[in-house]
């Protein structure tokens, strides 16, 4: 991610084939600077260099590159090809990203570097962002790096949207992109137009609007999947070069969605016994983002200063049936400050990463036109990381300081002061081969309470005694790369990697409430049963053990892909499994992924996608049913029509009817589980000059 590139090559290394995961590329510098053969089908790139988080424990996904397979318009088209991550809920703004099941309450979850901080509402996701801003989506699996820092439990998921350097043809000096696209399942329209230049040699300038239409779709049994609404994205940015040294940017982005959806969006498909099927909801993310980076001739200077400020909001309205009406938000503003010093010495280079980092999280919720309740949280942090590089041999060791300042009625503003070290090893046994491992401890404060649940600390109890969530994360693995095995020019890429993370002191929130697992809390003494709701931590802790495989093989005009990745969460009392907030537990079944591409020309690309989740039964005997998913897509781009791409796909090949592990499900009850769309045939059209 951004906080840890290490760019020993400048090289970028293009790995097909979807499931090709984080785990892949471990190559020494030398092995990095070469370059790979690769096709132009479904890619998930990565920037060569020795880190061993990076290489191994990271994953780029590249948008454009990857959108011929699913023409994106829910982060799950992408993100769910990386082994350990999921994305569950079916409507965009249900939209759940898990890493190991841990969700985004655990991550560090970024837009242009701005922090996506604080949960609004339980039965919708926290992640407002439409896939078609975005260049590339940078995930850190598990974490791995001081860099990353307070509530990155999990790892954490960067997301980066399109420059106008990344679309400007070289000597081209003004140009457009045109889009529209289309889904049979939901009827779907998207269109978006970008416009971007340089009019100097210093200047940068991108301006893209888009809107997208959307109705109810269908699961695989025909069950409406409720949802009527127009989106609208903006993104607005600009950057200039000052003399040799300085590079400014400033960015603005807006993902703003109107509609009818459900009343709660996780059950798509159940009708309101209190009178409401849908009602109409808006939601809305506005991120701005001011960047500097200077970065003379010197080695030991090349600082960059992010400051942000971003809002989501919530703002339902039940027409005047029942008692739903509310406004919530959440707002996060912050700067951050790194600097990156190489170093050569007798004894190895030291990469040195220095940085600093103060964020404020406040929410606010105004419900039936009563006064406005609000809480905030901050945090301060400062670390630094040694990338010691010795021949063969990488050491990363790391330190990091957080003081954070708990919410007044989560925490009772409780101040917590916390150190956390890391370090991380990699040894090059044979040419393109290392084994590595690496040792993070955790730290994660009292995150802001549900913002639908903010009521100025009445009926709440206030837990003086909430202690952070502490643990580490461990991994060790190999991986290896062959060239030239059949032909002159292609690769395999061969990887494995054993994880296990431990949490202590994990939090939880316990409603009021008659249904199973809503005892309350006592409003005086925090025991759990009485009239009052708040956060508590777990009384045991847990675990988490996985694996992650890969293998990918490429030549110039093919690749095939696989991967496998499991992960278990597992109480040391009872046994269960982590809790989730979407009602089962967090782990998910076994996932399998093949994945082929081939280049019949320089016009045609053809790839197919299979996607197979074994079952799990948990502790208590409830069972996640299996399911297999196929995708099919042929992408074309005439030669006479240069800039022209035209694409149609496939998604759910044989209309299977099936819900992602991560998401929302019951199998005793079909109208409570959130069920993915059917067979759904994309199209799109975009034309760049």
């Amino acid at each position: 991610m951004r906080e840890v590139k290490l760019p020993i090559s400048s090289n970028q290394l293009t790995v097909l084939s979807m499931g090709v995961a984080a785990i892949l590329w471990t190559q020494a510098a030398s092995a990095a600077a070469e370059d790979m053969p690769s096709t132009t089908l479904q890619t998930i790139t990565v920037t060569a260099n020795t880190s061993v988080r990076e290489n191994v424990q990271e994953d780029s996904v590249y948008i454009d590159n990857y959108t011929p397979a699913a023409q994106a318009s829910h982060l799950s088209d992408f993100l769910d090809v990386i082994p350990g991550v999921e994305v569950g809920g079916t409507s965009t703004v249900n939209q759940r990203i898990r890493v190991r099941g841990l969700d985004d309450t655990n991550l560090k979850v970024t837009v242009d570097g701005a922090r996506q901080e604080g949960a609004l509402f339980y039965h919708m996701g926290d992640v407002t962002l439409d896939p078609d801003l975005l260049k590339q989506a940078e995930v850190a699996v598990g974490n791995n790096s001081v860099t990353l820092g307070n509530d990155a439990i999990g790892g954490a998921v960067a997301f980066e949207t399109v420059d106008a350097a990344d679309l400007l043809k070289p000597g081209q000096k003004i140009g457009a992109k045109l889009k529209a696209g289309y889904a049979s399942n939901n009827d779907e329209l998207l269109t978006s137009a970008t416009v971007y230049g340089a009019p100097t040699d210093n200047i940068d300038l991108l301006a893209y609007y888009g809107k997208r239409d959307t109705d109810s779709g269908e699961d695989g049994d025909g069950r409406e999947l409720y949802e009527d609404s127009e989106s609208e994205n903006i993104l607005l940015k600009a950057g200039a070069y000052i003399g040799d040294d300085h590079h400014v940017g400033a960015s603005f982005s807006r993902t703003e969605k109107e509609g009818v959806f459900p009343f709660r969006p996780d059950f798509p498909s159940l009708p309101n016994s209190r009178g409401l099927d849908v009602i109409p909801q808006e939601i809305k993310r506005d991120t701005y983002t001011l960047d500097h980076n200077f970065n003379p001739a010197n080695s030991l200077i090349d600082v960059d200063t992010t400051v942000y400020q971003t809002e989501t909001q919530i703002l339902r309205d039940s027409e005047d049936v029942g008692n739903f009406d509310f406004d919530a938000k959440v707002k996060t503003t912050g700067v951050k400050i790194e600097n990156t010093s190489v170093i050569d010495t007798n004894n190895g280079r030291h990469k040195l990463i220095v940085g600093a980092e103060h964020y404020e999280k406040e929410s606010e919720m105004a419900r039936d036109g009563s006064a406005t309740a609000n809480d905030d949280a901050n945090n301060t942090s400062v670390y630094l990381e040694d990338q010691w590089q010795i021949g063969k041999l990488t050491l990363t060791p790391g330190v990091r300081y957080d003081r954070y300042e708990s919410p007044e009625f989560v925490a009772g503003g409780s101040t917590y002061d916390n150190v956390v070290g890391a370090l991380a090893a990699s040894y090059e046994v044979a040419p393109r081969t290392q084994v590595f491992a690496s040792y993070t401890e955790l730290f994660n404060g009292p995150d802001l309470g549900q913002t639908v649940f903010n009521s100025n600390g009445e009926g709440i109890y206030v837990n003086d005694d909430l202690k952070p969530e502490e643990g580490y994360n461990s991994e060790v693995g190999v991986a290896t790369t062959l060239r030239d095995l059949t032909t002159a020019d292609d690769a395999l890429q061969l990887s494995a990697k054993y994880f296990r993370s431990n949490i202590e002191n994990y939090q939880q929130f316990m409603r009021t409430g008659s249904r199973p697992g809503r005892f309350g809390i006592d409003c005086e003494t925090g025991a759990i049963g009485g009239d009052c709701q708040g956060m508590f931590n777990s009384d045991e802790d847990y675990k988490i053990d996985g694996v992650e495989l890969a293998a990918n093989y490429t030549t110039r005009d093919f690749g095939m892909g696989l991967s496998y990745s499991r992960a278990r969460s597992e109480g040391d009392k009872t046994g269960n499994s982590i809790p989730s907030v979407s009602g089962s537990g967090a782990d998910s079944g076994d996932r399998y992924m093949v994945n082929l591409d081939y280049a019949a020309n320089d016009m045609v690309d053809l790839g197919w996608r299979s996607t197979y989740v074994a079952s799990i039964t948990d502790n208590q005997g409830e069972t996640k049913p299996s399911y297999d998913v196929h995708d099919v897509y042929v992408n074309y781009s005439p030669r006479q029509f240069d800039g022209l791409k035209a694409t149609v796909g496939v998604y759910n090949l044989f209309d299977e009817t099936y819900a992602s592990h991560a998401s929302r499900l019951n199998t005793a009850d079909a109208t409570a589980t959130d069920f993915e769309m059917g067979r759904n045939i994309k199209t799109s059209l975009t034309y760049q000059f």
